[in-house]
Formats: C-alpha cells, structure tokens, sequence
C-alpha cells in the first residue's frame, strides 16, 4: 500500500474508535442538499474523482445543475458525471438506462419509489418500476460498476447514450463524436461538447456477457451529432448484467481503457463497493465529532461535499492535475480547511491552479475539467496560492512548489490584459482607484472589493519574495477597497468616472452579471459592503468607529427579507434580514463582530444559521453548497473559528456547535476542541483556553492548531 494511503487508512481507524459506535460513512447522507437550491447529488463516486455515477431526473433548467432533485418521482438514466453544489449546470456524460420492452418514451424515463432508493458514499441503488430492473452502482477514481438485475427475464436492453448532457439543450452542445463498438462486450468513443466549457471525455465501457442485438436509435433531431445505442442480452428472470465503464478527460480511448483496466479489472461488485467505502471512511476520518445522531449526520455530510472535488482529472499513472476549482466560492473557507485536513494534498492543488495559468495565460478563476470558464470575479486562486506559500513557512518552505515561478504568475494575472479574459480592466482600477460604472458593464463595486482582496495578498506574497516594489504597488491596490465606500451612509456604493456616486441608490436592488446595470455581483450593498477581510480594522474606522459599525452590522439582520433587483438573483437566499448565507460574499460577516467587540452577536448569528439553515434532511441547505464552500462554513463554524481573512492562517474565534471535535493531523498529532457545557440555553463563550493557558483576543494561528493540541471554549447561557 501506498505510504499516503496507509496513514489515511491509519486516521480513518482511529476516528472510528474516537466515534465509538459506527464509522464516518455510517453518518453520511448523500440525500442532503439535493432539493431546494442545494444542487447537490447522490451519485456514486470517491473522494475527488473524475466519475461521479448516478441517477438523473432532470437535466435542463437552473433546478437540475446537480442532474437530481429528490421530490421527483422518475429516472432518466445515469449519468456518469456530476458537479456538486453549483449555479451552472454541465456534463453528464454518458447516461446508461437499462430497461425492457420499447423504453416507453424518448427520454426512457421510469418511475420509483423513494423506499428502493439507497444512497451511501460510494454506492447509489433504486428500482425502476417501470421497467422492473434493480440498478445498484458503485465507482472508483476513473471508473464505474453497475449491476442492473432485470426481474422479469428475456430481452433485457441497455441504452447508452452519448447525446446525452446536463444543461440545456443536449442537442445542441454537441460538437462531434467518434463511437465504436469494441467487439460483442463492449463500445468505447471520444465526444467534443460545449456547454458550460468547451471539452472533449473519451468513454471505454465493457459488459460481462456478449449483446444479443444492438440498433442505434433514430436522430431527435437535426442537431444530433453523437449515437444512441441500445444493446439487447438474453437473460433469465432475475438475472444480471454487470457492466463496468472509464472516462479519461485528456488521455483519448485508449487511457480510457486504463484506467479501466487499473481500478476495476474484475467483475467483483461488492469488493469495488468496498474499496470505495474504505476510501471514505479514511476521508472523512480526517475529523472525529462528538453530539447527537443530527449533528454527526450533518458534519460528516459536509465534510463528505467538501471531499468530492477538486476532482483529479488526469488519467492512471499520470502526475495529478486536478479540477473543479470553483474558486470565487471556495476561497473563503473551502480552501483553508484543506490545508489543515490535507496538508499532503495541498502541493498537488497549487501546483494545479499554476499549470492552469501557464496553460491559459492567467491563473484560475473558475476551472472544470481543466478549462477556464470566467464564471465569476476576482482571481481567488491568488489567495488560495499565497495562503499555502505563508503556511509552509514561505520561500525557505520545501513544499514541491516553484515559489518563484508562482509569483510571477501572479503578477502578470492581476497587472496585464489576458487573451480571452473577459471581466478585469487593469487600467481601469489603476487610473481611477475603482470600476467606474460608466466605462465598465456592471459589476463596479464587487470588483473592485474583490480585486482589492487578491492585490493584498499579492502584496504579502511579494513582500515575503523581498519584491519591495511590487509590494508597495499591490499594498496600494490593496486599499481600493475604501474608494467604493460611501461614509456618509455607510454603504458600499458605485461611482462613475467623475467620482460622483451612483444615483439613485436602493441598497436592497440586487445584481448579477454584466449585463444587468447594478453594481453588485449575486448581491446587493447590504450583503457586499463588509468585503473587507484583509483590513477590518481599518474598514471600521471608516464605518465610523466600533459603535457605529456595530449598529450598522446589527441593520443588516433587522431589515425585511427582501430580493428584489435585477439579472439573477436566486443565488441569494439563506436570508437573516438582508444576511444571505446561501450565498458566499456573507460568510465572514458574523465573524466581524467580534471586530466590534461583540462576539455575543457571533454566538446568536452562528446558531441560528446552523438552526435554520444546516438541516439533516434533502433540503436542508439554503443555498447551493457550491463544491463544498457551505459544508467548510459548517465545518468550521462548529468547531468554533473561522477563516476570516482566508490567507494568511489567523482564524477569528466564534462559538463552537458541537461538544467535541478533533482533527487527525500528520506524524500522529491530534488538535482537539471542546465545548464544556454546550447547551441550547449555553451558546455563549465565557472563556477560551489554548493547551491549557488562556488564549488573549480571539485570533486563533494555523500554526498553534498544525502543532496538535486542545482549544477549550467554556459556554455559559449569558451574553455578557
């Protein structure tokens, strides 16, 4: 066994004996989040693979990104790849749908009861009444292993479907195909598509027992440019057909039949389940949490999103390169708690997020399956690169990284124009300290602040280089921030040129996307203002001070939950007043409390997000868990600290949720938190102890919980 592998193994044991009673995976549900606008899936798959394989109900409309919604009653096949969380809907790849008669409809769709549906990390399960067939599957880092037993015997078909896509028109995303059978047990192919990206997968798929017949069907329409097969086996009733599949997203049919050949050379269903499972178990290891049967549920189901991407996207005996960075999201929490939970995997993901920037010319903005697709602002691979070079120990560090060539990626990324990249003007931000309105499409005020954000990390980055020059520059930058701040009302607001400020001005219209003539990126000025991370202190005096501030923070709860605005705005959701936790430009903001000199009003919002909006059950999210960004929030938040300004590796202290929590560290170190006497009642902090000592102010270092050791938080039910 590989050295990695067996110390993840390692953990894995010794969380099931810290859980006393199950196993990680036992408190996993797949089902959360797969309803509302959580947008998650229960597929099959491991922890950050390429294949994610399951069941779709849906693969058109903003509701089914994930290809899955839990309320519907019907299946129209598996796919075998899924993005977990997101707002933009794309893949699903070659749908298989085993049935038997003519498939009833075009989409061969077939109805089910939620009672024969089984979903666990690594294995998915339901019968097709319709068709009267068992579908169970299960999966490994490239591949998948279905068993579709057929109850009634005789003609048992299977449709494979290569037109197939989730995301609009499936038709129309494709570009060209080149499919083949491979003898009488098997069909293999390469498919060019667009829709959120442009990409071209390559398919290699084996059946255990030759096809008795196999017909390709007629075209939909004109735009079909990929086949749709359906093969025919004789089987007895009960009988099963095994079939067994890879993709390979950069290799071509031939790494395709590989990285089959590597992961699932048999025909051993169950010993494929296992070996899933365990992979689980040893992921989700990572952390042993103490609290009642919901509570475990809802951790480890978070920690099970957080775990399925980035997803490694190269194929078998390659040099990881991994994918699915949805980075605008994901820097803000996602990000750090990897580095306290897969410091050995870190390496891997920066070194990703850099040879995406050689291959686009810039870094990473929001890569799937190694293409830039520019989704949102800012370029938060930035923070999440410069936060692994400070926490290695910086330029003496022996992370497996070119710091150097890093650096330079970064400053050409945030000082030069870039073919292809649609959203920063440079020049713009360099002349007038800001995004005036009226020279850019929208968005003016959001990027600026997260522009600001990224400068200040360039800035520590160049700093720690000895690049004094481009320190000071990007420290400039970095205070751009304060040029979209209005103090008179204290709101971040947008301006034009001249310097005037926008009017009228209505803090609750909302914005999204440059087409639409607001200011805000899924947001509006109530939710954008405090994107300040990296200078509270100097963004309070702005605000007029702690009191001042304090009041102006308290007005965000007190308004009325409104959303109303323009272009897209259903990201905004999870509201507490005009707080929107189902979106991420809010999932600092409890935390700045504690800025203020009110960590009581961090203990309140705090719970009453994990109260309302972390539930147990489909739809227990209250927004999109954008690949794993809301389920890190949840992660932190009940262990009692928060990557505030997410590079650097302070954590700001909150009010820990669970009574008991410790991460599995390398070289057998353990960091525990403990919550003495945490109560319904008792969600305040009276005090915090750190290894036995008393921790001064609420910063938390990353290097104090790296060390292994015990936080204690004592609770009390008094705000004060």
């Amino acid at each position: 066994m590989d050295m990695k592998l067996a110390a993840v193994a390692a953990i894995g044991l010794a969380t099931a004996e810290l859980l006393a009673s199950g196993t990680p995976v036992d408190y996993v549900n797949p089902f959360i989040g797969t309803t509302d606008n959580g947008h998650c899936f229960p597929a099959a798959c491991v922890p950050f693979g390429l294949v994610q394989a399951g069941a779709d109900t849906g693969n058109k409309g903003w509701g089914y990104c994930g290809g899955y919604r839990y309320e519907d009653g019907s299946i129209m096949g598996f796919s075998q790849t899924h993005i977990s969380g997101t707002g933009c809907a794309d893949l699903g790849d070659v749908r298989l749908q085993p049935f038997t008669g003519t498939g009833g409809t075009n989409d061969f769709r077939s109805a089910f009861r939620k009672e024969t549906e089984t979903a666990k990390p690594g294995y998915y399960a339901v019968t097709l009444d319709d068709f009267g067939v068992r579908a169970e599957v299960t999966a490994q880092h490239h591949a998948a292993i279905y068993r579709f037993t057929y109850a009634k015997g005789g003609r048992a078909k299977l449709l494979v479907d290569n037109q197939y896509g989730i995301g609009g028109n499936a038709a129309k995303q494709i570009i060209a195909s080149d499919v083949r059978l491979d003898g009488r047990t098997g069909i293999a192919g390469t498919v060019h598509r667009r829709c959120w990206v442009e990409r071209k997968y390559s398919f290699a798929i084996r059946f255990d027992k030759p096809f008795a017949e196999v017909s390709k069907l007629p075209p939909l329409s004109p735009d079909e440019k990929a086949p749709r097969h359906v093969f025919a086996f004789d089987l007895p009733p009960g009988g099963a057909l095994t079939v067994k599949l890879a993709l390979s997203a950069e290799g071509g049919v031939e790494a395709a039949w590989k990285n089959l050949a590597a992961e699932i050379p048999g025909w051993d269903f169950a010993g494929v389940r296992k070996k899933a499972t365990d992979s689980w178990n040893a992921m989700l290891g990572r952390m042993a949490v103490d609290g009642d049967d919901a509570q475990k549920t809802s951790f480890y189901t978070s920690l099970y999103h957080l775990f399925i991407q980035p997803n490694c996207i190269s194929d078998v005996g390659q040099k990881p390169f991994y994918s699915t960075f949805s980075l605008w999201d994901t820097f803000r929490a996602a990000q750090p708690l990897y580095t306290i939970l897969l410091p050995e995997m870190m390496d891997g993901f920066v070194n990703s997020m850099l040879e995406q920037g050689r291959r686009t010319g810039y870094l990473p903005i929001w890569t799937l399956w190694g293409k830039e697709n520019q989704a949102m602002i800012g370029t938060h691979s930035v923070p999440a690169i410069v936060d692994w070079f400070i926490k290695t120990g910086g330029k003496d560090s022996t992370a497996a990284v070119d710091w150097e060539a890093a650096y330079a990626l970064v400053k050409d990324t945030l000082t030069n124009a870039h073919k292809g990249r649609r959203k920063e003007r440079w020049d713009l931000l360099d002349k007038y300290g800001y995004y005036p309105f009226d020279m850019i499409k929208g968005e003016g005020v959001s990027r600026t602040l997260e522009c600001s954000y990224d400068d200040w990390c360039a800035a520590q980055f160049a700093a720690a280089l000895g690049k004094t020059e481009d320190a000071a520059f990007f420290s400039r930058r970095a205070g751009n921030w304060s040029n979209v701040i209005d103090r008179t009302i204290g709101f971040a607001r947008g301006r034009d040129s001249k310097g005037c400020w926008r009017e009228p001005f209505d803090p609750f219209r909302l914005g999204h996307g440059a087409s639409t003539a607001n200011d805000f990126t899924e947001g509006n000025a109530f939710q954008y203002t405090w994107h300040v991370m990296h200078d509270p202190e100097g963004f309070i005096a702005a605000m007029g001070g702690k009191e001042m501030f304090g009041k102006r923070l308290d007005s965000v709860f007190a308004q009325p939950e409104r959303t109303e605005g323009s272009g897209f705005v259903l990201d905004v959701t999870g509201l507490i007043g005009q707080y929107a936790h189902g979106n991420e430009p809010c999932h600092h903001v409890a935390y700045f409390y504690q800025f203020a000199d009110r960590p009581e009003r961090t203990a309140e919002v705090v719970r009453e997000v994990f109260d309302r909006f972390y539930l147990p059950k489909p739809d227990g999210l209250c927004g999109n868990d954008d690949c794993g960004q809301m389920s890190a929030w949840y992660v932190f938040s009940a262990i009692g600290f928060y990557p505030f300004n997410p590079c650097g590796g302070d954590y700001v202290l909150g009010a820990p949720q669970v009574p008991k929590a410790s991460v599995m560290l390398p070289r057998d170190r353990v960091f525990t938190v403990i919550a003495k006497n945490l109560s319904k009642e008792n969600k305040y902090v009276k005090s915090v102890t750190l290894n036995g000592k008393p921790l001064n102010g609420f910063i938390l270092k990353h290097a104090d919980v790296a060390a292994g050791g015990t936080l204690v938080f004592e609770m009390t039910s008094s705000a004060r």
